[in-house]
Order: structure tokens, then sequence, then C-alpha cells
């Protein structure tokens, strides 16, 4: 089971999109996936599920259940203020530590409005799963200028489309 992340909680999100379209993707490769979308978390989580609290949040409860169901994990990681969104860490912080991600697998798309395709995101990202112990895929797709290159459901940009089209196949068997 592959379990696609969304890296923010905005409602109709572009990563949301992009976790739709990296889900179709899957289909075509006859790979079991799921979506977990943080737009789904309770909105008082951070207070209610985390840290002396954790375990005892029943809606951050069932979200945070899909993870133990998967041994790969895709993250669409959208770039904001030069790094990722602080409730993709809040989530991550709610998890059981310190073996929810250890010697599983991740796979991270960079997402952003701007130029830099969340590169500098995904680094920070990458940081932070290396030290709980998850293998990150080296191919990290940014989708720079998502706006021009994605109209919501499909990708326009033939480039774009390729990288992730080898990013599932090498994570399929990485």
């Amino acid at each position: 089971m592959i379990t696609i992340i969304t890296g923010t909680n905005r409602p109709a999100s572009n990563s949301r999109a992009v976790a739709n379209l990296y889900a179709r993707l899957l289909e075509q490769h006859k790979q079991p996936h799921q979506i977990l979308d943080l737009a789904d978390l309770p909105a008082d989580f951070t207070s209610s599920a985390l840290y002396d609290n954790i375990g005892t949040n029943e809606a951050f409860n069932q979200l945070s259940s899909l993870i133990g169901s998967s041994d790969k994990f895709v993250f669409v990681v959208p770039e904001y203020n030069g790094s990722f969104p602080g409730v993709l860490k809040a989530f991550i912080d709610g998890l059981a530590y310190p073996n929810t991600f250890r010697n599983k697998k991740a796979a991270l798309v960079g997402i952003s409005s701007g130029v830099q395709g969340s590169g500098l995101a995904m680094s920070h990202l990458t940081d932070i799963f290396n030290y709980l112990g998850m293998h990150v895929l080296a191919l990290k797709p940014r989708l720079a200028q998502i706006e021009k290159h994605f109209d919501g459901t499909a990708i326009t940009n033939e480039l774009y489309l390729e990288l992730l089209n080898q990013q599932i196949d090498q994570f399929i068997h990485f």
C-alpha cells in the first residue's frame, strides 16, 4: 500500500489535486494506494492530539491509522514561506515516535507557485525523514509555477509528467 499525503490542510488545495493525479498514475501501474489529506485533520489537533494528549483525539487517531497500513509514502509538498507547511510538521510530530517511519520509504513531489518548485522545502523534509530513519527516494520532481502547468486535473507540462512517471517507476522498485 502506498499512502499519498497532501502536505497542507488548505481546503481544495493544489496539493490535493496533484495527489489525485498521482493516484491516477499509480492506478495505471496497478499499485494499491490511498490518500491521506491533511485537510481532514481535526481543527484542534495541535491542542487535542499532541504531547500529553497523544492517543486521545479519535479523529486524529483515525487519520493517523492510515500510516500503519503503508510501507511507502508519497508526500506532495507545497512550498510555504521557503519551506513546507507547519501543519505537516505538526502532523508528523503527532505520530508515534520513534518508529512510525523507521525503515519505511518516501517519495517527495514539490509544488510551488514560484520558480523553486519547493526544492528547499523538500530538502528540509528530507532532513526530518532521515532523522526519523525513513529512506527517501533521490528523484524529487519539482513542479514549479504549478498554476501554469497544471489545470487542476492534468499536467500540461510534458517534462513534469515524465518526471512523475519516472519517479513512480523508481518508487515501485525502491
